[in-house]
């Protein structure tokens, strides 16, 4: 554990415990000690915050490190790097590596990875099958014995509904949680973007919201038949998120992420990448994400089923990818985009401040129950974490993929101009980013 460091003269945010003040936060051995007026001994480490926001360090449910496998696209240690950058302390990583996390000892590898060479903190998902074939359950009491806090197949959806409810009752007796990607595989099958006038001009085959709204509906029936919690990744459309608010509505346990993207990116992205893309292509494979970027209606959907709690939280599904999985035919390009060093700014696009923290925090604590694990994770209690992101309200920058500290440099926000920044993490304590 590091000694003790005073953050000083801030504006701290601190959701969970309605905290919006000007105040100094202490840090001792690790952990947050006091947060008030004058806080901290002359021994501190001091770090000036004034005119700058303090926070509880961001917590990500949904980040892609890669390793093991694909090491060229990303790596624990450089993904924790570019999670500092963007304010994150804690990222849990998803299981589609190679080979996955479906075995007790993949999720220590994770685990003694993270340790050893990442920055922040790393809490492995495992898998909901074997292989994320999708024919038979993993072993999911031994993941979760390992240190898996939840369980998806991220990317290939469980399309076998019996499986799938199978798989919600032993993760209810668990205490733990399903993690869906909601496509329906025959709706979808061949598309590679959001179905509509963009896809249809550019010639591309279109993937149409009813694959994403029809399994929502499906899992939550499921969760509702059997009492369990299911959590929907990555929300893009206006009709799955008025299913969820149906659904909350009567009390069913379903959880709900938005990525930045889908907040603030249409599928006209793709269109309007055309003359600049790489290679001069006629469209933006930066701008390939799974599920598709929506319609302007959707993303005004995603928005307000944030702001009135329909959606729970905010998740980048962080994608990193090398240059050639992009640079080549739509059709053929990688999904994904890499978003950790741009959610922050990306998500104030069209939220303020306050919505942005409390979803980037608490809101995606609450969601997978984390707080269980790691006491006062998200806030600023006494005895929670030492995890803190320092944000600057008015840095202006401009998006520059190639000093990302991720591998994966595939945006379509590069010569975007943002209007806020991180400019410090700390994590238990120990500055692991600062750019003041």
């Amino acid at each position: 554990m590091s000694g003790s460091i005073a953050i000083r003269g801030g504006r701290v945010i601190d959701p969970a415990n309605g905290v919006d003040a000007i105040a100094d936060v202490l840090i001792a051995d690790g952990r947050v000690a006091a947060v008030g007026p004058r806080v901290g001994t002359d021994g501190s480490e001091a770090i000036d915050a004034s005119g700058l926001i303090v926070c509880p360090g961001f917590v990500d449910i949904h980040t892609h490190l890669r390793e093991p496998g694909f090491e060229h696209k990303e790596t624990i240690a450089t993904g924790t790097l570019a999670a500092a950058r963007g304010g994150f302390t804690t990222v849990c990583a998803m299981p589609n590596t190679e080979p996955p996390i479906d075995s007790a000892a993949a999720v220590e590898f994770i685990l003694r990875t993270a340790q050893t060479q990442g920055v922040v903190r790393v809490l492995p998902i495992a898998c909901v099958t074997r292989g994320r074939a999708g024919h038979e359950l993993a072993d999911l009491a031994e993941l979760a014995q390992a240190g898996a806090v939840a369980f998806s197949d991220d990317g290939a959806p469980v399309a076998d509904a019996h499986l799938m409810r199978r798989a919600m009752e032993y993760a209810s007796m668990l205490k733990t949680t399903v993690i869906d990607h909601c496509e329906e595989p025959s709706l979808a099958a061949g598309g590679v973007m959001h179905e509509g006038w963009v896809a249809t001009r550019l010639g591309l085959r279109g993937v149409p919201a009813a694959a994403e709204e029809t399994m929502v509906a499906r899992d939550i029936a499921l969760a509702e038949a059997t009492a369990s919690h299911v959590h929907i990744a990555h929300v893009s459309t206006a009709g799955s998120i008025e299913i969820i608010r149906r659904a909350k509505a009567r009390s069913v346990n379903v959880t709900v992420e938005v990525t930045p993207h889908h907040l603030t990116l249409t599928h006209e992205a793709v269109l309007l990448g055309a003359g600049e893309a790489p290679g001069g292509l006629a469209y933006d494979t930066n701008a390939k994400v799974n599920p598709p970027l929506r319609t302007t209606a959707d993303v005004d959907a995603c928005v307000a089923g944030l702001r009135d709690g329909t959606i729970d939280c905010i998740a980048t599904d962080h994608a990193p990818h090398a240059i050639q999985d992009k640079l080549c035919e739509f059709d053929a390009a990688a999904f994904g985009i890499s978003g950790l060093e741009t959610a922050l700014g990306l998500c104030l696009l069209r939220l303020d401040l306050p919505t942005a923290i409390q979803a980037l925090t608490i809101g995606a604590v609450r969601t997978l129950g984390l707080g269980a694990r790691i006491e006062g994770l998200g806030t600023l209690s006494d005895g929670a974490p030492g995890d803190i992101a320092i944000i600057a309200p008015d840095a202006q920058w401009t998006v520059e993929p190639g000093l990302f500290a991720s591998k994966g440099k595939n945006t379509p926000l590069a010569g975007r101009r943002m209007r806020v920044r991180v400019v410090g993490t700390v994590y238990e304590g120990r500055v692991v980013h600062d750019a003041r």
